[in-house]
């Protein structure tokens, strides 16, 4: 997220591009290409978030217009107050004094990135989609990580399956 511009997102069509990542090594900063192929990828954004992003570029010019020659313009979304990039372990210390300030119980910045996955396959969306998201190379790793998630949905697939067998034989039965 630390490398995403405002040129990989697209309010209109709501959805963003996943083409960099940011690594902090000991020469400083790096943007490199996602690790895989798969990484790679176009994510459709819910509106709550295009609402937020909008919201948040305003205040992000504004910033820009506060600062003036000090902002330095990467173009980034989620830039440092003075528009350079996060390095990512000072965005992770950034997160957890907002957590604290929000009274938050403890979350790591990443564990947001599991939030997604387990909230999409609880709501039934199913595991290949969540993957794509992720942008994992395969099913399998999804279905790996996130497995503690799953028998919860195979009880609500089992009712359903229930509900369809029932009204198959109810339909049946009508017709005979």
């Amino acid at each position: 997220i630390v490398a995403l511009t405002w040129a990989d997102v697209d309010l209109d069509s709501s959805s963003l591009m996943v083409t960099k990542s940011l690594e902090q090594t000991r020469a400083g900063l790096t943007v490199k290409a996602p690790k895989t192929a798969k990484g790679r990828r176009t994510i459709p954004l819910p509106a709550i978030t295009v609402e937020a992003l909008r919201r948040h570029r305003a205040q992000q010019k504004a910033e820009r217009l506060r600062l003036g020659s000090l902002y330095q313009d990467a173009g980034l979304v989620g830039a440092a107050p003075d528009g350079a990039y996060w390095p990512p372990d000072s965005l992770s210390s950034a997160f957890q004094r907002f957590r604290r300030e929000a009274n938050l119980p403890p979350i790591r910045f990443h564990d947001l990135r599991h939030t997604h996955a387990t909230q999409l396959l609880r709501q039934s969306v199913h595991p290949k989609i969540v993957a794509e998201r992720l942008g994992h190379s395969t099913i399998t790793s999804t279905l790996d990580t996130y497995s503690h998630v799953l028998p919860g949905l195979q009880e609500e697939a089992t009712r359903q399956l229930d509900r369809a067998l029932r009204q198959a034989l109810r339909d049946t039965q009508a017709g005979a």
